[in-house]
């Protein structure tokens, strides 16, 4: 590639580092990004910046997917282009953004790790004998019942629990509400809890689930409690909120097989983000849970 052309990528490193202020080593980033491209175009033949197409663009890619590069990097390597493409433009050296519509090869997706039913049958069968222990045990059986995420958990009050209907209110991602069954391991929990937590509650709090100073309880006060309940269980492996979750929806998948009910089930908007945990097919939503779910299932 022609001289000229590759100072222009000095004056862009310049640019970052001046008016944007980017750390030295985001600049060193997009240094080797840069030097990269170059280097293709080299091979390539292509001598200045207004050579450059769409389709080279999307050669180059391939060839870094190809050479090793994951597809994260690659398309850290992409925005790396388009903001230089962006400042070409800004400068009138060319006149369209080659790397606009460019997209890095789809990374795999990793299955989210989970709890067997006997790691939770574990965990959620260790004896509480004091009103925090019977908070955080009804907190687990919660999560674990109904497939809450973390926040919903901690943003939960009183009157959006229903035990006489067995059902929660959670409002989730986007402000939206769902309302969802309840367990019978678990609404014999929050019985259990609520009967202590009027002994807590200070200024007519709402929360449901509240700590020693009678306020609500935090999503970090959450995951140390529910962290420590683990430990002294001895399972062996670190317990997070959110794997409650993944593992109600991988044990009521593959005891369903109906996507659809979890995904409603789990409040996702788009079924891909539920096909994560097994591509199964369709069956109807309350039969499943109250058949299907380890700790739901009802006595016939």
């Amino acid at each position: 590639m022609q001289a000229a052309a590759v100072a222009w990528i000095g004056r862009y490193l310049g640019h970052l580092r001046t008016e944007r202020r980017l750390s030295p080593h985001t600049e060193s980033n997009y240094r080797r990004d840069l030097d990269a491209l170059v280097a293709y175009c080299d091979r390539e033949r292509i001598a200045g910046w207004k050579r450059l197409d769409s389709h080279h663009i999307r050669s180059f890619a391939a060839h870094e997917h190809r050479d090793g590069l994951g597809p994260r990097s690659v398309q850290r390597r992409l925005s790396a282009l388009r903001g230089f493409f962006n400042y070409l433009i800004r400068e009138r050296v060319i006149e369209a953004n080659p790397a606009a519509d460019i997209r890095a090869p789809r990374a795999p997706k990793r299955l989210p790790k989970t709890l067997d039913v006997d790691q939770v049958a574990s965990l959620l069968e260790r004896r509480a004998p004091d009103a925090l222990s019977r908070r955080d045990l009804a907190m687990m059986e919660l999560l674990y019942s109904s497939g809450l995420r973390l926040a919903e958990l901690a943003g939960l009050d009183v009157a959006d629990l229903d035990l006489a209907d067995r059902t929660v209110r959670v409002t989730g991602k986007g402000s939206k509400t769902r309302i969802l069954p309840v367990g019978s391991k678990a609404a014999a929990a929050l019985r259990a809890w609520l009967a202590d937590r009027a002994g807590f509650v200070k200024g007519g709090s709402s929360a449901l689930f509240v700590g020693r100073d009678g306020r609500r309880l935090g999503a970090r006060a959450i995951q140390r409690r529910i962290g420590r309940w683990a430990q002294a269980t001895g399972i062996g492996v670190p317990v997070h909120p959110h794997l409650f979750r993944h593992s109600f929806a991988t044990h009521l998948l593959e005891a369903s097989r109906d996507l659809r009910g979890v995904q409603e089930l789990l409040g996702h908007a788009d079924i891909s983000t539920t096909q994560v945990y097994t591509h199964l097919d369709f069956q109807h939503l309350a039969r499943i849970y109250d058949e299907s779910h380890p700790r739901a299932r009802r006595r016939k």
